[in-house]
């Protein structure tokens, strides 16, 4: 098979002996599945980090169990770290059998700078990372990559149905869902507030003329 591939061997060590493995640079590994009964295995830990970064959940891995024949096409099901040192732990893979298609998550990437970024000064937001998609084991992408210079201004936007889909795989995503698109910037605006003093005019103004005016009546009274 070509692309990834690792080999593992069985695992005799189990339950909490296994964190000897793991201080001597070995990490557990369960694979189960199609066709197959429930493994424990073990890798070493700097080969298998480097595979299930480059796998995600979504790229097939042919698992060699050394001493078999048999080939393991799989996808990383569940990875586990240590939540302090974020060491690798464990690492579940899951069998599938080649000639029954499968669902799986497949990022997306949008590539490039945006007119509407560059240009206007707007932000680039990508509310969907990633779409699901069933197809053959061996037909699901590994990334799906979209052009950043089709979004001119704030009111242009990609989709899913922007995305190019082979053939061979079926997006469960609706073709309407909003992938990405550019708000424009906030602009803050200044509020002018009359000052106190000039209040204090106003009101200064009125008082002397209603006095004025109270002057002049009794005046008037007198006379």
């Amino acid at each position: 098979m070509d692309g990834l591939s690792l080999t593992v061997l069985p695992r005799e060590i189990t339950g909490k002996k296994v964190s000897t493995l793991r201080r001597d640079g070995i990490t557990p590994v369960h694979l189960y599945g199609s066709g197959i009964d429930s493994q424990s295995l073990q890798a070493e830990t700097a080969t298998i980090g480097k595979v299930i970064t480059q796998a995600g959940t979504n790229v097939p891995v042919n698992i060699v169990i050394e001493g078999q024949n048999s080939e393991n096409i799989c996808f990383v099901r569940e990875v586990q770290f240590h939540p302090v040192t974020e060491r690798l732990v464990h690492v579940d893979f899951i069998r599938v059998d080649v000639t029954k298609p499968i669902r799986a998550n497949v990022p997306i990437n949008i590539d490039g700078l945006a007119p509407a970024v560059r240009n206007l000064g707007g932000t680039l937001l990508q509310p969907l990372q990633s779409v699901t998609v069933e197809a053959l084991p061996m037909d699901i992408p590994i990334v799906y990559t979209l052009q950043a210079d089709s979004l001119i201004d704030f009111d242009t936007n990609l989709y899913v149905r922007d995305l190019d889909i082979s053939d061979t795989v079926e997006i469960i995503n609706d073709d309407d869902e909003l992938v990405a698109g550019v708000v424009a910037p906030r602009i803050e605006r200044e509020v002018s507030v009359i000052g106190s003093d000039a209040e204090g005019t106003d009101g200064e103004a009125t008082e002397g003329g209603e006095a004025d005016s109270a002057t002049s009546e009794e005046g008037q009274t007198t006379e």
